[in-house]
């Protein structure tokens, strides 16, 4: 591991600085390629326009004439929290529109991902007019397919990559599919959802639907784009801060849904302080728990109540799943980290782990956690449950920076057919199901592929941080400040780096280290979280700054990412 700084253009600094940015949020910003105040700017206004996301304007057309046959609607949900967050955007904008929707989503244990065909034969009892897939369908072929058999249209609403065949939907809206000119390939699927609603209010407005009433407000619907977006952990590109800023606004107002707020109060979180990192790591995971253990309907109707008691009681109910699920994952992280141990040789290219007891809700990020600890794409598998499912593995993968996950599984898909059964995702998270006898024959396809298209310095594990912090900006005033910004996935937190003498180090909560640090005679309180080995007496650490709130004293903790000798 190499802890390096990153580069910041003195001339960006330097107009931020005239524009009366914040000196410290003027150095980090122009280290993100921030070149002036305006790209700053997070007003709605400022958003890229619905009719430059291709086909989208066709889909209000499409939903205004169903609206206004009184034809019956049905949306297909992904299990996740864009998923989720996408569904409940599309229920409340649906249903001011006066339309006639309900939905379904798969439960992951019994169905998998996507628009499958026995899913389409669920949906059928529901005698919809037009499914309507919310972060899904893109490479639902089967599913489409079986849908027109069945007389059913289909609307695609979804932001993953494309396979080599589209399904012969009605109408599929994807920044990603061949064609799409639009800028913001970021979208998560809650915003795709999100802009077809923006189009739909436009096309319903065209036709006199709200003459004599007021039209629906759709901002107030960003707090759950903002969620989903961030949880999804899409690069939050220009376009993405916007819809962020503005759900985050709506949270700090008190103006939220009552999920939202009481999910907040589960975790002990004050709504008129909310942050990136409450949407990624306080209400994502809790939401995420419903699909990930149970059924994701529990989340999903804790999203679209405006009751606030539902709210109460949906969100208990997720905060007790949550706190199962972070039980399932330190056993199956122990697991994986014994199997690690038992290596007989450094690890190649990637690693691919598979226990017969892990939880397939969780596989993803235990993924993600053993790719943190060893710098390699990772994919966890577990069985993908009994009848039409028996002899099948579910894998989830997470990659590194420089790798793309998708297209590595596609090849191997090619090289080997019928050895990937299915698979889709993105450059760094992907899923896919193979057969439990092939499990061995994939792992070692897919390390000779990976070999080949990794990069020699995507193997070199590099930190990359924003160098030192001052003394005078170790205050509460500057943490807040931060946890105030917009940061998520390609606007990454701020990351410093200093050495440090350790003056203190103990363990606490079983899994993590709490220390007293000193640089220039200055103490700071500080945590390591999921690690016990014992530090050196001094180190040099990557760090962020933050706030610690305990019997309401808040004060600034320092939480170390990575350190070094």
């Amino acid at each position: 591991m190499t802890i390096v700084t990153r580069r910041v253009s003195e001339a960006d600094r330097q107009a931020l600085l005239r524009a009366g940015v914040h000196p410290l949020l003027a150095r980090l910003f122009a280290a993100r390629r921030v070149r002036s105040a305006a790209e700053l700017e997070l007003d709605a206004a400022r958003l890229i326009a619905p009719a430059e996301l291709r086909h989208c304007e066709r889909a209000a057309h499409l939903l205004a004439d169903l609206i206004a046959g009184n034809r019956r609607l049905l949306i297909v949900a992904d299990y996740d929290a864009d998923g989720a967050t996408a569904c409940a955007v599309g229920m409340r904008a649906l249903r001011l529109f006066g339309a006639q929707v309900d939905y379904l989503v798969p439960n992951r244990f019994e169905l998998g991902y996507g628009l499958s065909p026995e899913l389409v034969d669920i949906a059928a009892r529901a005698a919809p007019d037009l499914l309507v897939t919310v972060d899904n369908g893109i490479a639902s072929v089967e599913g489409v397919q079986r849908a027109r058999q069945l007389g059913i249209a289909t609307l695609i609403t979804d932001h993953h990559l494309p396979g080599d065949a589209l399904p012969e939907a009605d109408c599929i809206v994807n920044p990603n599919q061949p064609g799409c000119a639009f800028p913001s390939k970021a979208l998560a699927g809650v915003g795709v959802m999100f802009y077809v609603m923006l189009a739909l209010r436009a096309e319903l407005r065209r036709r006199g639907a709200f003459d004599g009433r007021p039209e629906p407000n759709l901002a107030a619907l960003t707090d759950l784009v903002a969620l989903g977006t961030v949880a999804d952990v899409v690069p939050l590109d220009a376009n993405n801060r916007i819809l962020v800023a503005q759900g985050l606004k709506r949270l700090r107002s008190n103006l939220a849904k009552p999920g939202l707020t009481a999910l907040l109060r589960a975790a002990g979180r004050a709504p008129a302080e909310a942050s990136c990192f409450d949407l990624g790591y306080v209400i994502g995971p809790r939401l995420n728990a419903a699909g990930r253990m149970a059924d994701m309907r529990e989340g999903i109707e804790c999203l679209i109540t405006d009751d606030e008691a539902r709210a109460m009681n949906g969100a208990q109910q997720l905060d007790r799943l949550n706190r199962e699920r972070r039980k399932v994952e330190a056993e199956m992280l122990d697991t994986a980290a014994a199997a690690l141990a038992r290596l007989t040789e450094a690890p190649g290219a990637t690693l691919c782990l598979f226990e017969p007891d892990w939880h397939q809700g969780v596989v993803g990020i235990v993924a993600s956690r053993v790719r943190e600890r060893a710098h390699r794409p990772t994919i966890c598998f577990a069985r993908a449950g009994e009848g039409a499912q028996r002899g099948l593995l579910r894998g989830s993968g997470r990659s590194i920076p420089g790798f793309h996950l998708r297209d590595c599984l596609d090849l191997v898909a090619k090289r080997a057919p019928g050895l990937v059964l299915r698979f889709g995702g993105h450059a760094q998270a992907a899923g896919l199901t193979v057969r439990e006898a092939d499990f061995e024959r994939f792992a070692d396809c897919f390390e000779r592929t990976a070999a080949e298209l990794l990069p020699d310095a995507a193997r070199l594990r590099v930190v990359e941080t924003d160098g030192e912090l001052e003394a005078a900006y170790h205050s509460l005033d500057v943490a807040q400040l931060l946890e105030a910004q917009i940061w998520g996935a390609g606007f990454p937190p701020p990351l410093f780096c200093d050495t440090f003498a350790v003056e203190n180090q103990r363990v606490v909560g079983e899994r993590h280290l709490k220390l007293r640090l000193t640089k220039d005679g200055q103490r700071f309180e500080a945590m390591r979280f999921n690690a016990l080995d014992a530090l050196p007496p001094r180190v040099r650490a990557a760090y962020r700054l933050g706030v610690n709130e305990y019997n309401g004293l808040k004060r600034v903790q320092l939480t170390l990412e990575h350190v070094e000798p």
